[in-house]
């Protein structure tokens, strides 16, 4: 391209440009929708003065003068108009095309019940309540084991082992002794001797009593007169053993822990609920449970008990469901599926979670107050289930919130809410002065007329 026609085309801009400006620089351009867009000549030659300049990626830094950041951006001109002072510290008012552009949706608070299923993994355990833990209470070796094998199911009263001990025998002597006693003396003239051949007989047979000693054999020690080497052990509950402790012949103190029997007939299952779960739940909760060992079939039971402590490692905090186990299906130390149907929240005010802005110090969602208004507003929130969140305070039923693009909103609430401030410091600066410009001027006013 030579000289000459790139002159030419200079001159052609300049005149497009020019008559431009004639017919559309003062009455503004209108679109095809009849938008009016003002051009950025009229802009600038606005009789309109600026108030201050804000930098664009600091609000709080400000300028009375025009000037640029370090990046080389304009400061933001700010006028007087674009404060609404009527309106909430941080409100937002968008065009409505942009509102659309941007892709900004809304949704309404709505008063509605809200319920929640925990789900949750459990594990099988015995119930503690039907657990029996038996000992001897004498020294002594074992004679006989009528159960020798874990797993084996008993009944109450069964014979589980023999024992023979010194010391039974030397008490069922003593016994047998204070009965020979009575008999001889329980016709004595003298009340005191009756009485007391009376009151060893009866603490003889005590004694025979604390040591566990059975009442059948205790009877039939009367009855025969004949001391018995062994002493029977009997279960005190129905259950399953499943522990032996003692093997035929071994010395036996009352440490030793001959057996463990316990009613499987009902079972605890344990499971962890996270601590955003907790406020759902309640003792007395239906629980639904199921296991990979019984495929197809479903356990109900009950909320039986919520640890007053949370786990340091996990964070979570233990529950105890209690179920009934008459088929013996339920085994200790299952894993299992636990569902727990929580109660249901009546009469709350919910939005999606989503429309929740979390700042880590407070909750804010922007309600919408007019058609492209937008107002920040802080609230409390309750419990959250399947994506909506109930609000305690701070929303009433029917109002309109933000629900997407609301980070985008939120950034031009945090700019418009630091001009508001800046704007009030000024105000409050011009009220001072205008203050200490009139207490000056009575000041003067007042000296003047004393030197007159």
């Amino acid at each position: 391209m030579n000289k000459s026609t790139l002159s030419t085309a200079i001159v052609m801009l300049s005149i497009g440009l020019g008559a431009g400006y004639l017919l559309f620089g003062q009455k503004g351009l209108e679109t095809e929708r009849g938008e009016k867009v003002v051009p950025l000549t009229s802009a600038i030659t606005d009789n309109k003065k600026p108030l201050f300049y804000r930098n664009s990626m600091n609000p709080s830094v400000t300028s009375p003068v025009p000037a640029k950041d370090s990046m080389g951006m304009d400061y933001v001109a700010v006028y007087a108009e674009n404060i609404d002072s009527k309106a909430v510290l941080g409100t937002v008012k968008i065009d409505p095309v942009v509102v659309q552009n941007i892709g900004i949706r809304t949704s309404f608070a709505k008063q509605e019940s809200m319920s929640r299923t925990i789900r949750a993994a459990g594990r099988v355990d015995f119930d503690e309540q039907k657990m029996a833990r038996l000992h001897p209470k004498v020294e002594g070796w074992i004679e006989a084991l009528k159960v020798d094998k874990t797993g084996e199911t008993v009944s109450k009263g069964d014979v589980l082992v023999s024992i023979y001990s010194p010391k039974l025998v030397s008490t069922q002597q003593e016994y047998l002794l204070a009965l020979n006693s009575l008999e001889l003396l329980k016709d004595s003239p003298f009340e005191d001797i009756a009485r007391g051949a009376k009151e060893m007989v009866a603490s003889a047979r005590e004694r025979l009593q604390l040591l566990d000693v059975p009442e059948h054999q205790i009877v039939e020690l009367e009855k025969s007169g004949k001391i018995k080497k062994q002493l029977h052990i009997h279960t005190p509950v129905d259950g399953t053993v499943i522990r032996i402790g003692s093997r035929q012949g071994q010395y036996v103190t009352p440490k030793t822990e001959l057996y463990m029997v316990v009613d499987l007939s009902q079972v605890w299952v344990y499971a962890d609920v996270y601590e955003y779960e907790l406020p759902w739940i309640k003792i007395g909760d239906e629980v639904e449970m199921s296991l990979a060992s019984v495929p197809g079939k479903v356990f109900t039971g009950r909320l039986g008990y919520i640890y007053p402590y949370a786990e340091a490692k996990t964070r979570t905090t233990k529950v105890r469901i209690v179920f009934d186990n008459p088929e013996q299906l339920l085994r200790p130390d299952m894993f299992a599926e636990v569902i727990i149907h929580s109660d249901v929240k009546k009469n709350a005010i919910v939005i999606p979670a989503q429309a929740v802005i979390r700042s880590g110090i407070r909750s804010q969602v922007f309600v919408v107050t007019e058609p492209g208004k937008f107002e920040p507003r802080v609230v409390t929130l309750g419990i959250e289930s399947n994506g909506k969140v109930a609000v305690l305070s701070g929303l009433i039923d029917g109002e309109e919130v933000v629900t997407s693009a609301q980070f985008m909103v939120d950034s031009e609430s945090k700019l418009r809410e630091a001009t508001e401030k800046m704007m009030q410091q000024l105000q409050n600066k011009k009220q001072v002065d205008n203050k200490m410009s009139s207490m000056e001027m009575s000041n003067n006013a007042k000296s003047q007329s004393k030197e007159q």
